[in-house]
């Protein structure tokens, strides 16, 4: 019997199969200061893996920083296809929480801006601290949630209607108690917020209008705090921007 992790893993990994390209030109994912700082955080290392890779950007980076070997993984073929033709670096298709590697073979891992469309988040965490080597690191990006109950449950519910393959953007001492539970020391730790141009946003996934419309009254409407928070911008009535919150982290096995 099909669990319902695997339903949500094989639905997000279809849906991204369709989307490689558009999110191979997203200007979020493709560049960045947080880019160029998760991929100079693996700069020594000689084997190095990029977890839930998408259209390749991270592995790309990292290769260009003169790791030797980089390897990405997704569990989208099409996105590996997408990583491998664009970057110089080798791909594998693969479940972020069932890493296909032995132990101890990667002395960098990296994992960018895509975990809060996994099922089991820790369990990925898991996962990477088995493949890494003592001494090696990994470099965490991804959207989180605030602590108020309120402020996160409308970033989910936002995230989700854009994009149903989103299950949730956990908050930042979510994100501190999994990395250190699984045996890394937090060498660094940075929140950042990163502007989102709402009509390409909902167009990268091809949002349904229902969707869209939804939206439109979240964001004219959001709980105390929220417009503020999440820098919310409308220009004669139209929903323009806003930001969302990420979390970087540098770790060591």
């Amino acid at each position: 019997m099909v669990d319902e992790h695997t339903t949500q893993k094989r639905e997000a990994a279809s849906s991204f199969d369709e989307s490689a390209s558009a999110y191979l030109n997203s200007d979020v994912h493709r560049a960045g200061d947080d880019l160029e700082r998760l991929a100079s955080w693996c700069d020594g290392a000689t084997r190095a893996l990029d977890v839930a890779t998408g259209a390749g950007h991270t592995a790309g980076a990292i290769a260009d920083h003169g790791v030797d070997e980089v390897v990405a993984t997704d569990a989208a073929p099409g996105m590996i296809e997408t990583a491998t033709t664009e970057f110089d670096v080798a791909g594998v298709v693969a479940d972020a929480e069932r890493l296909p590697f032995d132990a101890d073979v990667f002395d960098a891992v990296s994992c960018r801006i895509a975990a809060h469309h996994f099922p089991n988040p820790s369990a990925l965490v898991e996962e990477v601290a088995r493949i890494t080597a003592d001494g090696g690191v990994f470099a965490l990006e991804d959207n989180v949630a605030p602590p108020a109950t309120e402020l996160d449950e409308f970033l989910n519910e936002v995230e989700r209607l854009r994009d149903p393959t989103h299950v949730r953007s956990a908050t930042e001492a979510e994100w501190v108690e999994w990395v250190t539970d699984a045996g890394f020391d937090i060498e660094h730790r940075r929140l950042i917020k990163k502007e989102i141009n709402y009509e390409d946003w909902v167009s990268q996934l091809d949002t349904p209008e229902q969707a869209r419309e939804r939206l439109r009254e979240l964001f004219a409407d959001p709980p105390d705090g929220a417009e503020s928070l999440f820098e919310i911008t409308h220009e004669d009535g139209n929903l323009v921007s806003f930001s969302n919150l990420k979390v970087l982290v540098r770790a060591r096995r």
